[in-house]
């Protein structure tokens, strides 16, 4: 089976971000960028399959130069090869312009399945998976945590987690389905695969090659746009109370009657 992994580069989480002075942005100085980890549970599900049926596992990004980066963490892992889409015209996409780029490469590529990570860590919007999906005029299973095919591979059995059980639903293929954690357990790219990783295609794409006109992409044909950055509400410090056991709860209803007001 022919796998898409549709995934992004994004700042690592241990980073501490910073807004511009003005807000129109965050300082990109001395930000380390890593695969989204969403992204790895859907490029381990590709190799699975892969493993497990045979077929292809074919990463594709959006980004400047350095997603490139991204994309060979996946090969190394285990995938196949890959496509960047990179044109200073994608610049400023939000998830709709996103998929609607992402949409026009997959359709120069044969697939039985297109994943996704359920959401990036980045804007946490989790909305290129399902617009990629309605592009493409295909089904499509959010926040799977498990995913099986019939013996005809025509189609898939997934799950997802639902308040107080799961839901299992059957899907027709060629479907997106976006992951999350449950499903898999990513592995480490070994020495031999970041060799080999060395050695495997990355396609660059711009936007002339996909035939798509400037007011389609990038900032140009979002839907929607950012106005400003800002930094969350700075919160007061917390309180240590010291003393006796006794003495201190009284002393702790107290503040929460008095000051929180929450008793």
């Amino acid at each position: 089976m022919n796998v898409i992994v549709c995934m992004k580069q994004v700042p690592d989480t241990e980073t501490l971000i910073k807004i511009k002075p003005d807000g129109s942005g965050i300082v990109k100085d001395d930000i380390k960028y890593v695969m989204n980890p969403y992204c790895e549970f859907a490029v381990e599900e590709s190799l699975r399959i892969k493993e497990k049926h045979g077929g292809q596992s074919v990463l594709i990004t959006m980004g400047p130069a350095k997603a490139v980066e991204a994309l060979r963490t996946g090969l190394a892992m285990g995938s196949d090869r890959s496509i960047h889409l990179n044109d200073p015209a994608f610049e400023g996409a939000d998830g709709f312009a996103t998929a609607k780029v992402l949409a026009e490469a997959i359709k120069k590529e044969p697939y039985d399945l297109i994943l996704c990570g359920k959401q990036a860590v980045d804007d946490d919007m989790a909305q290129v998976g399902p617009a990629l999906a309605e592009l493409l005029n295909l089904p499509h299973v959010t926040l799977i945590t498990k995913l099986e095919f019939s013996a005809d591979k025509k189609k898939a059995k997934v799950e997802r987690e639902v308040e107080g059980g799961k839901e299992v639903i059957e899907v027709n293929l060629p479907a997106v389905f976006t992951c999350q954690k449950g499903l898999n357990e990513p592995r480490y790219a070994s020495l031999p695969g970041i060799m080999k990783a060395k050695k495997k295609e990355v396609k660059a794409i711009n936007a002339a090659a996909l035939g798509l006109p400037g007011d389609q992409v990038g900032a140009a044909g979002s839907k929607t746009q950012i106005n400003r950055y800002l930094p969350p509400p700075s919160r007061p410090p917390g309180k240590v109370i010291s003393g006796e056991i006794l003495e201190a709860a009284q002393k702790l209803v107290k503040l929460l009657r008095e000051e929180a007001k929450v008793v």
